[in-house]
């Protein structure tokens, strides 16, 4: 059993704690570079976050200063340094307005104000974002104790997840979404809580010296508005957890209920939407060409039951006005995606179509009228008439026999320049 604690003994590789305390200091601060950092991270985040880029968001949360005052009040609710932790508070809260105005002003002048699902994954933080937060918390703090710091810190950066957060928040008020900023808001506060009790769990561990001396009354007291901060935090993230959990459950047994009861059965559904929030819950769907009586839809509404899905009215449409307009939201949903791959595939036809110049009436059209023409080749060529300057041009190279006569030759040039473009033909006869 010793030898396991061994294992896992803290004290190993720890460095000197004077050293570490002087790290954490000097990072607190939000002035004058640190500040200039904290808003370029916020900005490259809030962009990450408009165009729903994961990549971006990820290297704004390395470049991101935000751990250090985070860090330093888990220092210093550990040692009992009240000035300290004053200043990591203060700090804290310069860094945070900091990122609401920055974050606000981008979205404010953005002309994209569509919310993407990065946007939408931080509006409602659950029981696994505290646990993402605490045991990060714990990967950065121990890594910082180290004598070898190693490279957890990038890591526990994106784990931890601070920037977007703030930038989500910024968002809510430039839309004037008060439930977005809330709950991106309530996030943020989660990960700043969780990094610092982790951050003072280890200072505990590692017996990091008191810097005063503090009754066995205060103490107790400090523990026990700890402990109720915790509990204050915790229970909204659990519902949210048992809410997701719940939203889930009833979505796999929609799943279920569709297909069984109309998939297996060969009906063709052109419409589903689900509403879990609202109350009664809610299921939607319309149907290519089935056409459902009342006795059946009663029968299907009674069946639900019997897949566990509970307080839900099943609305079929099929009136033709409610159907269409059904579709047509639908429809509209995946329209910009649409016409951006509708311009990708025109924009790659018309480029190709310049290379597809020889064509069957093309070559009927020669074997008629210039009988004497035993070979020939058309196609787009790139001629490099400077070293900086490149042009295209379509190149007629053809072969004929011996009595294709200069009129004859004429001729051609001039039938072809009126079917292709004059001024960038050129002719090669071999």
């Amino acid at each position: 059993m010793n030898k396991l604690f061994d294992f896992f003994d803290l004290h190993r590789g720890e460095d000197q704690k004077e050293k570490v305390l002087e790290n954490v200091v000097n990072n607190i601060s939000f002035r004058g570079a640190n500040a200039w950092i904290l808003a370029c991270a916020i900005v490259i985040a809030s962009v990450g976050l408009n165009v729903n880029s994961t990549a971006v968001i990820i290297g704004a949360m390395l470049i991101s200063p935000l751990m250090g005052p985070i860090l330093g009040a888990g220092f210093a609710l550990g040692t009992f340094d009240f000035p300290l932790l004053k200043k990591s508070i203060k700090n804290l809260l310069i860094a945070t307005v900091i990122s609401l105005v920055v974050s606000f002003l981008y979205f404010i002048i953005s002309p994209f104000k569509e919310a993407q699902s990065e946007l939408l994954a931080r509006t409602s933080p659950n029981i696994y974002d505290v646990l993402i937060a605490f045991f990060g918390g714990l990967v950065g703090v121990i890594a910082i104790t180290r004598v070898d710091k190693g490279n957890p810190i990038p890591g526990v950066a994106i784990a931890t997840a601070l920037m977007p957060p703030l930038c989500t928040a910024g968002y809510g008020l430039a839309i004037g979404n008060i439930p977005f900023f809330a709950g991106a808001i309530y996030l943020y506060i989660i990960n700043c809580v969780f990094i610092c009790l982790s951050t003072f769990t280890i200072a505990k561990y590692l017996r990091y010296p008191k810097v005063r001396y503090v009754d066995k009354q205060r103490e107790k007291r400090i523990g026990q508005s700890i402990t109720l901060l915790t509990i204050v935090l915790i229970a909204p993230s659990l519902y949210f957890a048992y809410n997701l959990l719940q939203e889930k459950k009833f979505s796999d047994r929609i799943k279920q209920f569709i297909q069984h009861e109309f998939i297996e059965k060969g009906y063709t559904i052109v419409y589903e939407r689900t509403q879990f929030n609202k109350n009664p819950k809610q299921l939607e769907l319309a149907f290519l060409t089935k056409k459902f009586q009342p006795g059946e839809i009663k029968q299907l509404q009674k069946s639900m039951e019997s897949y566990g899905i509970e307080n839900t009215a099943l609305v079929i449409k099929q009136d033709s006005i409610d159907l269409r307009s059904a579709i047509l939201s639908e429809i509209d949903k995946h329209t910009v995606s649409v016409n951006a791959k509708d311009l990708t595939i025109r924009s790659l036809n018309q480029r190709l179509s310049r290379y597809e110049l020889a064509n069957t009436q093309l070559s009927h059209d020669i074997q008629i009228l210039f009988p004497q023409i035993t070979h020939y080749s058309i196609g787009v060529q790139q001629y490099h008439n400077q070293r900086d300057s490149l042009v295209h041009y379509i190149a007629f190279v053809y072969q004929t026999t011996d009595d294709f006569s200069s009129e004859e030759d004429k001729k051609l040039k001039k039938w072809l320049s009126i079917q292709l473009p004059k001024d960038s033909l050129a002719f090669i006869k071999y």
